[in-house]
């Protein structure tokens, strides 16, 4: 077969697997493995080393380099620290247990090397957050818990992917006694390496001496040419090298980290699909038949006590629940960072003689399979048994940040809601900071709100900005995510004078916020009079249309009901016929107050 069509196929098929991660809202690790495997070994339409011959060790290496710098860069120390102490404890009394736990579990099931099991341990140790966040998003843990597994995630990547790079660099210097001059060699030199390219590379962007369009790229060039030339100095140090890199240039003071990172981590992405499914398509069905019911110990204990060992020993001094404790060492999912080092080691120890490195990548492989089928699909299940699901996602992301919208999210976060205020203005997002609101300043249907805006918890999105332009991109943007019937915009004055035809013409439906004849300008009038919230319980005896008889005025902005669960006033929201509600309203002070006109 063409070797070009091949390989663009294999992209093809990568992205298409990204896309339906991304439609199931599950983690993509998942899809593009499974992928490799079928095209692989089972219809052996793909053998990678058959394809890219000698090219292939060169690319995986490369591609695993831009994985662990792009991990390493989202590593700030300050992070660390305002986390929580559960967090903290997970990072790191938490992952030595757990890389313990299952280095001894391996070695003991398996006739394997120390040093491999140490290994395997230390690569299984790491969740991270592409396999996290679809979860949580899926699941509606409670918002401490979401917490804890988010920020663990996106912590543990860069410190587990240190960790195994560092025993793996033990074992490359033989790991004896007279081999640690050897080790202290390589970690000297990545360390001293990574630290004065960081420092160059910091100095050459600040002073401006590359130009802003040149800088992702060049950035990107750097990393390559920085990994290969640290392992033709000493080998094996290119890894650990680029991992020192990421971190130093993390927290470097005044380093433009946010545009380097959108760039990679769109790199990343590209390389993930490719990477993965040439991984997966190399793998040995029969190596991973033979792991047969020990590899299905190792998952469960991986699962089962590895995992809750150390949960339970990082909640010590916290204020989490028995139930809550239980969910998050129920959702424990392994990765990336696995299952791309796992490989590229496996390949390089080839030469080493050292028993059971051919089970590397079929026994992470069944971990990271195992654990995000099994967590995944029973992590609802499991949530609702321990009770710790959020009803549903009633928060709400508001995309404007002026007076009237800021009422609207405030009377909901009043109510008890998650609300998240997003604007491009700082001196909107300025105000919305004073009140207590959680803002995000940027563009929301930018890629860098894409990756950067925490939407768990959040279910609805009112587009309230006063851009007619930026609230369509936002209904069209966020339906997917959050349901076409949880998108909703606020009407401009010119849009409800528009011509009904011209409405048609869109190829969706708005729902509109508070009913057909709110406008923003008839809102912004209300704000503007002083109006506040009001809450009022509707029951049988005092029900809908008695309330708007005495309160003419009032703008209808949502129900809460028994249940604790929102219901936005819309114009096809019709409550006449419930009762046993919450009906929360703008109003103002006084009955003398002048209907506001749109």
């Amino acid at each position: 077969m063409d070797t070009a069509l091949l390989l663009s196929g294999v992209l093809a098929l990568g992205i298409g697997a990204q896309w339906l991660a991304w439609y199931l809202k599950q983690p993509s690790i998942l899809f593009l493995l499974l992928i490799g495997i079928i095209i692989g070994p089972v219809l052996g339409y793909f053998q990678p080393d058959e394809v890219l011959g000698k090219l292939l060790f060169p690319f995986i290496s490369l591609g695993v380099a831009v994985i662990l710098f792009e991990g390493s860069l989202t590593l700030e120390f300050h992070e660390v620290k305002q986390h929580g102490r559960m967090v903290q404890n997970l990072v790191t009394i938490g992952a030595f247990i757990t890389i313990i736990v299952i280095s001894l579990t391996a070695y003991s099931l398996f006739d394997m090397d120390p040093q491999v099991a140490l290994l395997f341990g230390s690569l299984v140790c790491v969740t991270g957050p592409t396999v996290i966040t679809p979860l949580l998003r899926s699941v509606r843990p409670k918002k401490n818990i979401s917490n804890i597994l988010k920020w663990e995630g996106i912590i543990i990547d860069p410190i587990g992917a240190i960790a195994v790079v560092l025993v793996y660099e033990y074992i490359i210097s033989g790991g004896h006694n007279s081999s640690l001059m050897l080790f202290g060699e390589i970690v000297l030199l990545a360390f001293v390496m990574g630290m004065v390219g960081a420092a160059l590379l910091a100095f050459l962007i600040k002073r401006y001496w590359i130009p802003e369009y040149l800088r992702n790229v060049f950035t990107l060039a750097y990393v390559l040419f920085l990994f290969s030339f640290s392992n033709h100095l000493e080998h094996e140090s290119g890894l650990l090298t680029v991992t020192v890199l990421g971190v130093a240039l993390a927290n470097w003071k005044g380093f433009p980290r946010d545009h380097i990172l959108e760039f990679n981590e769109s790199l990343t992405v590209l390389l993930i699909s490719m990477l993965f499914i040439i991984l997966a398509a190399r793998m040995d069905l029969a190596a991973l038949a033979t792991v047969g019911f020990s590899g299905i110990v190792l998952l469960l204990i991986v699962m089962f006590v590895a995992r809750p060992l150390a949960v339970w020993a990082s909640a010590k001094g916290t204020s989490l629940t028995t139930n809550e404790k239980l969910m998050i060492s129920w959702i424990g999912p392994r990765g990336i960072v696995a299952a791309a080092i796992s490989s590229l080691f496996a390949i390089r120890l080839e030469d080493q003689n050292l028993q059971g490195v051919e089970l590397l990548v079929p026994l992470v492989f069944l971990i990271i399979i195992g654990t995000v089928l099994i967590q995944g699909l029973g992590a609802k299940l499991v949530g609702t048994i321990l009770q710790v699901r959020e009803p549903s996602n009633n928060g709400v992301l508001v995309v404007g940040a002026n007076q009237a919208a800021l009422t609207v999210a405030k009377a909901i976060k009043e109510q008890g809601f998650e609300v998240l205020v997003a604007d491009a203005s700082y001196t909107n997002i300025s105000k919305a900071r004073m009140i207590g609101l959680r803002t995000y300043y940027g563009n929301p249907v930018s890629e860098h709100a894409e990756l950067h805006m925490d939407l768990i918890g959040i279910g609805h999105m009112f587009a309230m900005s006063t851009d007619r332009e930026l609230n369509t991109l936002c209904e069209m943007h966020y339906r997917h995510e959050f349901g076409e019937r949880n998108v909703y915009r606020l009407q401009l004055p010119d849009e409800k004078s528009r011509p009904e035809r011209h409405r048609s013409q869109q190829s969706f439906a708005s729902h509109y916020l508070f009913g057909k004849d709110m406008t923003y300008s008839k809102l912004a009038s209300m704000v503007s009079k002083n109006a506040r919230t009001k809450t009022t319980n509707i029951t049988a005896a005092y029900n809908y249309t008695q309330y708007q008889q005495d309160n003419k005025n009032a703008i209808p902005l949502l129900i809460i009901d028994k249940h604790g669960v929102m219901r936005v006033i819309t114009t096809d929201f019709n409550p006449k016929s419930q009762s046993g509600y919450k009906l929360v309203a703008l109003v103002t002070d006084g009955e003398e107050a002048e209907t506001v006109k749109a």
